[in-house]
């Protein structure tokens, strides 16, 4: 009696989807192979070598929230490398305030919702009396939303802070402060549905929901060492550098992967691509409306990269008011820099006016910024400045995306997408990728008839 052979899955793409996607067909029982295009894993969450330095594409955080990002970590030994805040904690420096210079910071305590930022609110000295009381009124009235209500997706963010009384202050001093580095976009160019699931989840759902984490070593030890590590001790063949060509089903009804030089049979196939590629790859008919995929537009995210010769930033991060400069990482131990100094990362999201300038122009105007916000960067020597863009770092988040976004399930059995931009509930971040992960892994174990338990329903 011959033993019936088990299930062959190809996952394209090697990006948090594509590996979780991976991890879980895997664990099932399947064969699964995991071709990637590029000569690393990780997707846009990568790092290279720079000199001595190892640098982050871009700087990537986490909130307490993220539980399926925080099980990736686990379930690839990391965690213990991108720690959380045990609470949050973010300093927010306005150097535009007439009387000059003021810190401020957002924190939280443990008393329960919404009572843990009360106290920070009530001392907030970015904002007057009358704008923080206007920003209670307004978190309550957030709270009674529902993020997947589907009128919600075609309104802007902005609009409806504007009807509950907040000002370009406010906007500017706080919901964007958050929102930008989140959505990827300013409150007019944001779902209103995208918004609300950001500040319900992450600040009114409960105390600890916001507490930020991030690498403390180079992401690429993550995303890519230890989940190349976790892929092969779950059985999975991994090839880099390896580009899927096309794919059609086979007159037996399974799949054919066409990738570099290779042939490869399945009877799932796992699409974890950006959603042009996957429009690409897509054969006809796999979705009702494919067009949607080349309507989801997409974000950039602009980083600068500056090493000085002394320390001049005692603090982790810092986020600021009345500068071009948004946010502000300390990578100096992450990135391996000797001899002393100090390499800081500054995050620049929606970055649509600057992706394109050259190094020469983002050095003149950043430098000088710098040094009005660390008064220590003054005369400091200078060792190296440098620039990583992504010009389609996300999927944007504007009013109407939530209708474009696809599930998991197409109208072609056996073929799966998954990817950030697939509909997770969720933005473009590392959480919405594993998410999309964990959902197309269950459709199709589901369809195969596969005892499948969430991992996150699991761990609850």
């Amino acid at each position: 009696m011959t033993t019936p052979q088990p299930e062959r899955a190809v996952v394209v793409g090697g990006g948090l989807a594509g590996v979780t996607a991976a991890l879980e067909l895997a664990g099932a029982g399947l064969h699964v192979t995991l071709v990637e295009g590029r000569p690393r894993l990780g997707g846009l969450a990568f790092s290279f070598r720079r000199g001595e330095l190892t640098v982050d594409n871009g700087q990537h955080v986490y909130l307490r929230c993220c539980t399926a990002y925080r099980w990736f970590l686990d379930r690839i030994g990391g965690a213990h490398l991108a720690p959380l805040q045990r609470r949050l904690d973010v300093p927010v420096l306005d150097v535009a305030h007439p009387r000059g210079p003021r810190l401020g910071r957002l924190r939280r305590t443990a008393l329960p919702v919404p009572l843990h930022l009360a106290g920070s609110l009530a001392t907030y000295p970015h904002l007057s009396l009358a704008e923080r009381a206007s920003v209670g009124r307004a978190a309550l009235a957030l709270k009674g939303l529902d993020p997947a209500d589907p009128a919600l997706d075609g309104v802007d963010f902005a609009t409806w802070l504007g009807r509950h009384g907040q000002s370009a202050r406010t906007v500017e001093a706080l919901w964007d402060l958050v929102g930008v580095a989140t959505l990827n976009a300013t409150a007019p160019h944001a779902s209103l549905g995208l918004a609300a699931m950001v500040f319900k989840t992450g600040l009114l759902s409960e105390p600890g929901a916001a507490d930020i984490g991030w690498a403390h070593v180079p992401l690429g030890e993550l995303h890519d060492t230890l989940a190349r590590k976790a892929l092969a001790s779950a059985g999975v063949r991994v090839e880099t550098r390896t580009k899927a060509e096309s794919l059609a089903r086979t007159e037996g009804g399974a799949w054919r992967v066409e990738v570099s030089g290779e042939t490869l049979d399945a009877e799932v196939v796992v699409l974890a691509v950006p959603q042009r590629e996957a429009h690409d790859l897509l054969p006809h008919g796999a979705l009702d409306d494919p067009g949607k995929l080349l309507d989801i537009g997409t974000a950039p995210i602009l980083n600068l990269h500056v090493v000085y010769d002394r320390k001049v930033l005692r603090q982790p991060f810092f986020t600021a008011l009345g500068s071009p400069v948004q946010w502000v990482f300390d990578r100096t131990e992450s990135s391996g820099l000797a001899g002393g100094g100090q390499y800081l990362a500054v995050s620049q999201s929606a970055a649509w006016d600057e992706i394109d300038e050259p190094v020469a122009a983002l050095r003149a105007r950043y430098l000088p910024e710098l040094e009005r916000l660390l008064p220590a960067a003054r005369g400091a020597g200078v060792r190296d400045f440098f620039v990583t863009r992504e010009r389609t770092a996300t999927f944007a988040p504007t009013p109407g995306v939530g209708r474009l976004r696809p599930g998991a399930h197409t109208r072609a059995p056996g073929l799966y997408l998954a990817g950030a931009w697939t509909a997770t509930g969720w933005p473009a971040t590392m959480e919405s990728a594993v998410r999309s992960g964990f959902s197309a892994a269950g459709a199709a174990l589901g369809v195969l008839g596969r005892s499948h338990v969430h991992p996150l329903q699991e761990a609850a």
